[in-house]
């Protein structure tokens, strides 16, 4: 009867606050909508004159009373730690403003900068975003040329930026084949990952010359010299040994991706990461992204978040059950080859499964720190070459 009573009492603890939560995001909903639609001209007229300022990777600019209200009531339910964008619209928004192709660029990531902003002040403080596809090499080569040239801008100011970087604690990091670049775009891009790479306040994820199934081939390949130099066995290689070969690695899977634009499709981005994410898709172009349309992807994560939570832990469980059936199997194989004629009892047996699944964990280890400090050097030796140069 006690234990009827308890367990009553926990299951209307957990509906209160299933309520009081849905009733959190409705309420920050209804903020969001209101002050979407009856903030003042003057503050329109404020918000502009902030955006007319130098370009700059970091804005210092404070959030405004109705920001900072949403951002409260949006706080006080679960919030995605790692988001990433899919930023598509500019050459649509530069089209619809009758301006150059490479002004809508350029307006572009003056919206990164100032969707950066809005992240920290709702405590996200991981972003990835889509900045330049390996497909994107196929447009005219006017607009490439373009788009490299506003590249070296950015990566030039954001090496201006260092002590803002630094007071902020933004690490960036670069992900994609660099190799695709020009010289000197490379060699900037990796200063700007070397003079970051301390920083662990924040992070910002450029993919940049990348396409995920590209980073996937890449992954197969790194495990490939793995087993080329003896430091894993054919038998090492898993579903999670990839995900960790990827490049992407340093960092846990985005908990939402938001595409703008109103197309309905990933473009080959982070196809592997976001197998269970929260995938928002909005009508507004990139240029025009305000904070609403950011708090709107944020409360549909909210509506999500326990089936996503249900089905990550399902996977992670299947996973491990996978790697735990590879290691019986790898271990049934080395018995038999041994041939001594004894089976071994079921003691023995779990003794040699744990000895084995200790050296492959150990194995992979150092594997992944051997890869690790692999791309960190390729990193330092670009960064050396520019300051060479």
């Amino acid at each position: 009867m006690l234990l009827s009573l308890k367990s009553f009492k926990n299951a209307g603890r957990f509906c209160i606050s299933r309520i009081v939560g849905d009733y959190l995001i409705i309420l920050a909903f209804a903020v969001a909508f209101l002050c979407r639609h009856f903030l003042s001209e003057e503050e329109d007229v404020i918000l502009q004159t902030d955006e007319s300022t130098i370009m700059s990777w970091i804005r210092e600019q404070k959030p405004s009373f109705i920001e900072r209200l949403t951002g409260n009531i949006l706080k006080a339910g679960p919030m995605p730690k790692h988001v990433a964008f899919i930023m598509d619209g500019n050459r649509r928004f530069a089209q619809k403003a009758h301006v150059q192709r490479q002004e809508g660029h350029s307006q572009g990531f003056e919206k990164l900068a100032e969707t950066l902003r809005w992240c920290l002040h709702l405590g996200i403080h991981e972003v990835t975003v889509y900045a330049f596809s390996i497909e994107n090499f196929k447009r005219s080569k006017e607009e490439v040329d373009g788009l490299m040239e506003l590249a070296r801008q950015k990566f030039s100011r954001l090496l201006t930026e260092q002590e803002n970087l630094e007071k902020h604690g933004v690490c960036i990091r670069v992900l994609g084949d660099l190799t695709l670049l020009p010289a000197d775009l490379q060699q900037l891009i990796a200063k700007a990952v070397v003079a970051t790479k301390a920083h662990n306040k924040c992070f910002l994820n450029v993919c940049f010359a990348y396409t995920s199934r590209h980073e996937i081939a890449n992954a197969v390949k790194e495990m490939a010299w793995g087993v080329e130099q003896g430091l894993i066995k054919p038998s090492d290689v898993s579903e999670v040994l990839l995900g960790e070969c990827l490049y992407s690695s340093n960092s846990p899977n985005p908990d939402l991706l938001i595409r703008t634009s109103g197309e309905v499709r990933l473009s080959d981005f982070l196809l592997w990461q976001t197998s269970y994410s929260c995938l928002v898709f909005q009508s507004v172009l990139w240029p025009e992204y305000s904070f609403w349309n950011l708090c709107e992807a944020v409360l549909q994560y909210q509506l999500s978040y326990q089936s996503l939570q249900k089905a990550q832990a399902l996977h992670r469980e299947g996973q491990e059950l996978q790697q735990m059936e590879a290691d019986r199997s790898c271990v049934a194989e080395l018995l038999q080859h041994r041939g001594n004629g004894k089976p071994l009892d079921a003691q023995s047996r779990q003794k040699e499964l744990l000895k084995y699944t200790a050296g492959r964990e150990e194995r992979v280890r150092c594997f992944l720190n051997a890869l690790q400090l692999k791309r960190d050097t390729v990193f330092r030796d670009l960064s050396s070459q520019a300051v060479v140069a």
